[in-house]
Formats: structure tokens, C-alpha cells, sequence
């Protein structure tokens, strides 16, 4: 386990999957958490019950929304960003409602919040944001709306890194490939679709994901910055 001890640290879209799973992690390793949630408020409240761990609802659309609960939550050690969509669909004929709502989430919510964080993070703390292996390959069509939102994280972090690096603060990407979630189950429909680019022939875990979240919140990884970190069982080898 890192050492997370009375790290105080907000996971934005908690509730379920990934974030949840790095909302159960950063609790385990000592870690002060508050999560968001947005529409699954039985698993919240849940959640909540098994970790202690506060439950905040909050939409990650909204970017008032986004900026109030960072700036109520904060001065923040840990501002972990998991909140994403992902909308399938042929370009020529995708929703421009349906676009703007994952730039919105995907993009700005991510941005924001790191922004608003920082503002009162101390020097040495840690964004982490929770991109996509779709931001390096998109094997597959009917993606590039979701990939164009994705591969936008590794600019903000890169920039961020910059403008934050001086105090210490350290932005961080991880992008994972197909995980084992209730949005996207390694049994399901999708499945079929990514298996045969797998290199080792299994989905990951969202204990996985979270492990590397834990590793870039804690002491060893302060000098790791601006970097994507990919998890993905081979699969955009």
C-alpha cells in the first residue's frame, strides 16, 4: 500500500466502476475522501456506508458545479478526476448535442477542476485525471469524437505539468484500455469488438486502475509529471 495517510482528496465520479474502486483504495491507504456522484445515488450512498468516505452529488457537466465543489472541498493534497463519457457512433450522423455533452465532461470537467484545485493545493500535490488508451489508438471506427476528447487530456496535463511544476504539483494521465466495469462488462457487447487486439487476453481489473492512481498520489512518484500511463493489457501495442 502508498501512504496516503490524512491525505485529504476528492475523486470526481465516484461512485461506481474505476472511481469507485479508487475511492475504496485511497481510503485503504489512509486517505481523507470525498467523491462525487451525479445520477447513481443508491451506489453513492452505499459506497459511502462500506468506506466512510463523504458522497457529494454533483454533475460534472455543469462547470459552475465542478468549480463550487473543488473550491468547497478544497485547500486539496489529491484531486482525482474519473468523471467521463463514452459515445459510440458514425461522425456524419453523431448527435452535436451528444459531442458537446462529452466535451463537457471529458474536457472541461477536468480542466476546471484541476484549475480550481490548484489554486489552493499545496506545494507537492497531486492531479491525477482519468483519460483513455483511445487518446493514443483508435483501432475501431465510430470512436473519434470520444478519442478527440481524450487525446485533449494529454495536452492539458502537459501543460499543466508546466505551469504547476514549479510549486510541486504534479498532473498525471492514466489511460486504461477495456476494464471490467458495469458500463463496459467483460462479457458484453464491446467485448467481442476489443478482445482480438489484446495482447494479454483478459480485461482489467478497476483495482488496477486504481493501484496506479494510488502509486501516482503517493511520495515515490513526485518527480513523475506531465506523463501518460497506460494500462491496457497490450492492447494499443
Amino acid at each position: 500500500m502508498t501512504d496516503l495517510h490524512s491525505k485529504k482528496t476528492l475523486i470526481i465520479g465516484g461512485s461506481r466502476g474505476i472511481g469507485a474502486a479508487i475511492v475504496r483504495r485511497f481510503v485503504q491507504d489512509g486517505a481523507h475522501v470525498a467523491f462525487t456522484y451525479s445520477g447513481s445515488h443508491d451506489a453513492a450512498q452505499a459506497l459511502s456506508a462500506e468506506t466512510g468516505a463523504t458522497a457529494i452529488r454533483s454533475d460534472a457537466a455543469d462547470r459552475q458545479q465542478v468549480v463550487d465543489v473543488v473550491a468547497q472541498q478544497g485547500p486539496l493534497d489529491i484531486l482525482v478526476v474519473n468523471a467521463g463519457v463514452a459515445m459510440i457512433g458514425d461522425p456524419l450522423t453523431f448527435e452535436a448535442d451528444a459531442v458537446d455533452r462529452m466535451i463537457d465532461i471529458n474536457v472541461r470537467a477536468p480542466f476546471y477542476a484541476a484549475v480550481e484545485a490548484a489554486r489552493t493545493m499545496a506545494d507537492g500535490g497531486r492531479i491525477i485525471v482519468i483519460g483513455s488508451v483511445n487518446g493514443d489508438a483508435v483501432p475501431f471506427a465510430g470512436a473519434a469524437a470520444y478519442a478527440m476528447t481524450k487525446s485533449a487530456l494529454q495536452g492539458m496535463a502537459r501543460g499543466l505539468a508546466r505551469d504547476l511544476g514549479e510549486r510541486g504539483i504534479t498532473v498525471n494521465i492514466i489511460q486504461p484500455g477495456p476494464v471490467d466495469t458495469d458500463m463496459n462488462p467483460a462479457d458484453g457487447e464491446i467485448a467481442g469488438m476489443v478482445m482480438p487486439f489484446m495482447a494479454i487476453k483478459r480485461y482489467g481489473k478497476a483495482t488496477e486502475i486504481a493501484g496506479m492512481a494510488a502509486y501516482l498520489a503517493g511520495a515515490e512518484a513526485s518527480y513523475i509529471t506531465g506523463a501518460m500511463h497506460t494500462i491496457d493489457g497490450g492492447f494499443g501495442a
